[in-house]
Formats: C-alpha cells, sequence, structure tokens
C-alpha cells in the first residue's frame, strides 16, 4: 500500500449512458492516473459488492425500487433523472452504493476511505433527477445507523449544485433560519443561517455549498445552505466553507462525515458558473479534511459532479482530493 487509507473502485462503476456531458470513463482514469503517477498501487483499492435492494430501501420507496428493477419508470421519471434507462445502469448505481456502504464502513475503521465513484446527491425516495438514480450517501448513512455504527452523521456537500436530494432526505428538525446574504469574502460577519440541531440517534445534519444561480431551480433546505453568487473566486469559497465548518461543528458533532467532493465549481465546468482554480479546489479539499482530522471525525469521500471542458482537468481534481488527504493522514499516521 502507498496511501494511508483505502480507495474503493469497481471497473464496472461505468455508467452506460452514452454520448453525454456526465463523463462516465471518468472513475476508470482517476484509477488509471494513480496507478500510472506510482500514487496508489493495486493494494490500495478495494472492490465493492452491489447494494442489496433492502439497503436501498432504507432511503428509497418500495415502488420505485421495484420500478428500477423491472425497467418500469415512466417517460417523465426517466427525463427527470436525465440518463437514458437500462438494466446495466441499475447495475452500476446499485454497485456505486455498495462502494459507499464500504466507503464509510472504512471511514469508521481507518479514519477515512474514498469511493472513487458516488456523491448522487440528486436522487430523492421517490424518484431521480440530474444524472442521479438513487442516493448512494444516504443509503450508506442509513446502513451504518441501521448497524449501530454511527448514530448522526453530517454531509458537506461542495458540488457546484445544490444537494437537493440530500436536504429532503434528511429535513432540518427545526425551522429554517433566513436565507444566506451574499457576500464577499472581506464582508463575511454574518452568521450563517443553520438549523437548530437536536439530538436524535439518527440525525443527519446537512451543509451544502452551491451555487445559487444553477441548477436545481427548486432547492429544499439543508441545515445550512451556502448560496453562492456566479463567479466565486477561490479565496471568497474557502472563506464561506470555513464559516460553514465552524457554524455546523459548534452545534453538531457528527460520527461521521460525508464529504461530497464534487469537481465542478472549477472555472472552466460546463455546468457551473464559479471561479475557482484546481489549486483552490484543493485548498477547499485540505480545509474539510484538516477540520475533520482535528477533531477526530471519519471522513467519507464520494465525488459527485465534474464537467471540464477538458476531462483531464476533472480527473486532476478528483485526483487532488485524494492527494489533500494522503498529506494529512500520512502526518497523523
Amino acid at each position: 500500500m502507498r496511501l494511508p487509507f483505502r480507495l474503493i473502485y469497481s471497473k464496472d462503476y461505468y455508467l452506460p449512458i452514452g454520448a453525454h456531458v456526465f463523463p462516465a470513463e471518468k472513475y476508470r482514469m482517476i484509477h488509471d492516473r494513480l496507478l500510472e503517477t506510482g500514487e496508489a498501487d493495486d493494494t490500495d483499492f478495494i472492490q465493492p459488492a452491489p447494494a442489496s435492494d433492502d439497503d436501498v430501501r432504507l432511503v428509497h420507496s418500495g415502488g420505485y425500487v421495484e420500478r428500477l428493477a423491472h425497467g418500469r419508470l415512466s417517460a417523465h421519471e426517466e427525463m427527470q433523472m436525465e440518463l437514458p434507462y437500462s438494466p446495466e445502469l441499475v447495475r452500476a448505481f446499485w454497485l456505486a452504493a455498495g462502494g459507499s456502504i464500504l466507503a464509510a464502513e472504512r471511514a469508521l475503521a481507518d479514519g477515512i476511505c474514498f469511493n472513487i465513484g458516488g456523491g448522487f446527491h440528486h436522487a430523492y425516495p421517490d424518484h431521480g433527477e440530474g444524472f442521479c438514480m438513487i442516493h448512494d450517501v444516504a443509503i450508506a448513512i442509513r446502513k451504518m445507523q441501521k448497524l449501530g455504527r454511527i448514530r448522526r452523521a453530517m454531509t458537506v456537500d461542495c458540488d457546484v449544485h445544490h444537494g437537493n436530494g440530500t436536504a429532503a432526505i434528511f429535513p432540518p428538525k427545526t425551522p429554517k433560519a433566513k436565507p444566506l446574504p451574499s457576500f464577499s469574502a472581506a464582508q463575511i460577519k454574518a452568521e450563517v443561517g443553520t438549523a437548530a440541531s437536536i439530538a436524535d440517534e439518527d440525525e443527519v445534519f446537512t451543509i451544502s455549498l452551491h451555487q445559487q444561480n444553477n441548477y436545481p431551480a427548486y432547492k429544499p433546505p439543508s441545515s445550512i445552505d451556502v448560496n453562492l453568487p456566479d463567479g466565486t473566486t477561490d479565496s471568497e469559497y474557502l472563506a464561506w466553507l470555513d464559516q460553514a465548518l465552524s457554524s455546523g461543528l459548534r452545534q453538531f458533532t457528527p460520527d461521521l462525515l460525508c464529504y461530497v467532493a464534487g469537481a465542478d465549481p472549477y472555472r472552466e465546468d460546463q455546468l457551473g458558473g464559479l471561479a475557482l482554480t484546481i489549486e483552490g479546489l484543493k485548498q477547499r479539499d485540505e480545509l474539510v479534511f484538516k477540520v475533520a482530522n482535528a477533531r477526530s471525525i471519519p471522513v467519507m469521500v464520494t465525488y459527485a459532479g465534474g464537467y471540464a471542458r477538458n476531462v483531464e482537468d476533472t480527473v486532476t481534481i478528483h485526483v487532488n482530493t485524494i492527494l489533500a488527504a494522503q498529506a494529512i493522514w500520512r502526518k497523523d499516521a
């Protein structure tokens, strides 16, 4: 092993969706890049098993699971998902969910673990949306809670798009505070809008940093929503992220932090409108990892979106997330 943690990966993560803005080949390219550069070797990777239907039903309705299993989605449901349905696609999503379950288990054992896939944060309990069929992160959380491995989890969603499925699955326990105003980095003095935490055994605290003027049109309230203006830069983004993490962790102590490390806040992303650089995105990852590591909170990482004009940039951003964690957990070893 070259890394101080494990990477969950399967060649069958590939999504059979044909010509599509979602780069289905990125999972293989991340795996191959790590091997080619010597940052990882074969022993760093673990193959997942698919989630069971019972696992998926911890989050998704039985009717929706049945329609997926038997190819009975309506035309509207397939349109919402924005992916061409096939049994092979169902198998790929079940496998990604199994990967996130395994990543959560290994994170609790090792301090951090990556699912080189997953992060399908737009899926709702009864339908898919935005390239997401089922919500692997939510399934992993509910599975860990069912097994008694955790009681409380926090999601930190740094995809450019709001985590609407996450917010719908794990609604705040108390009424949402007023929406965040938009400030520049130099003006961040206001309190981050949050929902007060209640110490329920099954509670999940959700944080979403996203471009306000972007998909989805309707954004259900998270515990903390940071609605970023178009063109947000590295320094502005990092200041907001630091504020959101500090505010969330003042109120809520999770047993597991689920980090959705989207690559699409990148300034060259086709589906984003923020202005982060590749270096700024690596600093984002470092900030999340340093905060969690300092508090001994296990971290499960998933990759979510990334649609750079040059797919190699997306791969670099995702690989850098692993390298950012490597630097912190190697020091900690």
